[in-house]
């Protein structure tokens, strides 16, 4: 192990210390932030809307400033956009992370704060490097190279001096001199704007040289990995890159691509490390080694709060702070953070695994289910049983989505998956049946449905070509970045689109 990898791995694991503090004292924490959060903003625009001067605990905060979705802080995020400043945050605001849009708009723009580059996104950074070096004592990480993808950014049409792009973008060009150094490709071909032209030259670029891990979405990854396996006619990443030993993935469940990943790099070392970043803040790193949560990361500038997802929508919906949580409940998660965005419900849902500490599950999204029937399927539920199913029947899959099949005169009510398998199962009917038990047995409102086929037939599974997603998300323009294939939609706009494009 080199002086330099010793010295960096001691730098990193100094950090354990402040996350074992709010680890240990999550209540404290989470207060201490809301209350430098009004105080910092009590002078903007929002602060004075709201009298932030006299709100001194959550209780006053949670009866005045109203939950809210894009579309409601839209308006405050257009005037930033044109250059106005001290709207939401005191800051100048000069970033914004384009991120997937809203039933009234094709994209989001959110504000992103000198303060949460550096106490939200780059701290999260070094945290997830931080945690690994402690799990991972004789790492040799940083005798190499990083991979990552970037999106792409340009100057936006409102203001000169307004920037836009996928977040992966936005941290990239403001990433300090030093990261760039432990860093590949290059700063302008990882912002190429064209996808495909960017995972070629990106593959040519990187496969000499020594890359020790990656980061990124593990579709557009893997996509990448096979380019390199294609250029250099290698039997596996290994034998390009032989000291890799780390994925840091987010963005997507990684259990579908979980199987593909290890064929591609075939070895018991290789690390795979979960995160959950967004356009609107990183909130969680998985800290333990083979666990399939995460621990929520309190000191970033973010206070949190949870909607339980039987009242999401309703009128009667309350949010509770993180004290008031259980591991029995769904909730939709509500931000609060060092870049202007308040009571911002983010559209994620998440289950905790723990509350001592606050360890937490992706569950979804709060429009990305199917409940076309009462039956409140959610990702969670379809991922685990895809990946049951698959390991019973020999499968791999690639990508899947979703979707209700409607009861008319002609055909009974279904869920129908549409499938792309890099290894199709060795029994379809197995594969359908596996499924179809696993939701049984993880949903009971399921369950209800499908008892003796009354209100629910078993699914109907379609198998598309290869590439099929790809190329259909290539011709809606949404290939690279943060783009993601819907995994449920609670109506056929998805499913009967993929279906019409296989058809032209």
């Amino acid at each position: 192990m080199s002086f330099v990898n010793k010295a960096i791995s001691w730098y990193f694991r100094s950090r354990h210390a402040g996350i074992a503090h709010f680890m240990a004292n999550p209540e404290e924490v989470q207060n201490r932030t809301l209350r430098q959060l009004i105080h910092a903003a009590r002078n903007t625009e929002w602060g004075k809307k709201y009298a932030y001067n006299d709100i001194d605990r959550y209780e006053t905060y949670a009866e005045r400033v109203p939950l809210q979705d894009y579309d409601e802080i839209k308006p405050f995020i257009d005037r930033l956009l044109r250059g106005e400043q001290r709207i939401l945050w005191p800051g100048e605001i000069q970033w914004f992370a384009k991120s997937s849009g809203t039933t009234s708009d094709r994209s989001k723009f959110i504000p992103i704060s000198s303060e949460s580059l550096a106490e939200c996104h780059y701290k999260a950074g070094r945290d997830v490097l931080t945690i690994y070096c402690h799990n991972h004592p004789e790492s040799r990480i940083f005798d190499g190279k990083g991979l990552i993808m970037g999106g792409s950014h340009k100057v936006s049409e409102f203001n000169q001096r307004a920037f836009f792009g996928d977040l992966s973008a936005v941290l990239l060009q403001n990433a300090p001199f030093v990261s760039q150094l432990f860093r590949i490709p290059d700063l302008s071909l990882a912002l190429l704007d064209d996808w495909e032209e960017k995972l070629d030259k990106v593959a040519h670029d990187t496969y000499s040289q020594n890359v020790t891990n990656i980061s990124g979405v593990p579709s557009w990854n893997l996509i990448l990995l096979k380019r390199i396996l294609e250029i250099t006619g290698r039997n596996n990443i290994l034998e390009v890159w032989p000291n890799l030993e780390l994925f840091i993935h987010g963005g997507v469940s990684f259990g579908p691509y979980r199987e593909q990943f290890e064929r591609l790099i075939p070895s018991p070392e290789m690390h795979y490390l979960e995160t959950y970043n967004a356009s609107e803040g990183f909130f969680g790193i998985q800290d333990r080694p083979n666990a399939n949560d995460m621990l929520l990361m309190l000191d970033y500038g973010i206070f949190y709060e949870f909607i339980p997802m039987d009242a999401y929508g309703q009128p009667e919906q309350k949010a509770l702070p993180l004290s008031e949580v259980d591991t029995e409940t769904n909730y939709a998660m509500v931000i609060t953070t060092n870049a202007g965005l308040w009571r911002y419900m983010i559209g994620d849902t998440i289950r905790f695994t723990s509350v001592k500490p606050y360890r937490i599950r992706i569950s979804g999204r709060t429009k990305n289910f199917i409940n076309a029937f009462g039956e409140e399927v959610i990702v969670d539920n379809t991922d685990t049983a895809l990946q049951e199913a698959s390991r019973e029947t020999g499968a791999v899959i690639s990508e899947y989505t979703a979707a209700p099949i409607y009861l008319n005169d002609q055909q009974s009510a279904a869920h129908q998956y549409i499938i792309e398998f890099e290894k199709e199962p060795n029994d379809i009917h197995r594969f359908i049946q596996v499924l179809d038990d696993q939701v049984k047995m993880l949903n009971s409102d399921y369950e209800a449905k499908r008892s003796h086929d009354l209100m629910l037939k078993k699914p109907k599974v379609t198998c598309v070509p290869k590439g099929t997603f790809f190329q259909w998300m290539k011709s809606r323009g949404k290939i690279g970045g943060q783009n993601k294939v819907p995994r449920l939609y609670n109506n056929r706009k998805y499913v009967d689109d993929i279906l019409g494009y296989l058809k032209k």
